[in-house]
């Protein structure tokens, strides 16, 4: 997580964006966190009901 952190910190600093281009940039970046914060859920949740979601993980390439 603290790699988007560093990048939305980035983003804002830069002079290389325009104010509409950082906060587009930035609205994308906490879109991926919710999406890696879900998937890590998902992932949790369903290993624990069977381990064998955790074959199915690897076998998708997904972890």
């Amino acid at each position: 997580m603290q790699r988007y952190e560093k990048l939305k910190e980035e983003i804002i600093k830069t002079d290389k964006l325009s104010e509409e281009q950082k906060a587009q940039s930035v609205e994308h970046i906490e879109e991926w966190i919710a999406e890696d914060r879900g998937f890590g859920l998902i992932y949790d949740e369903l290993v624990e009901f069977n381990i064998a979601f955790k074959d199915i993980f690897k076998d998708l390439g997904l972890v």
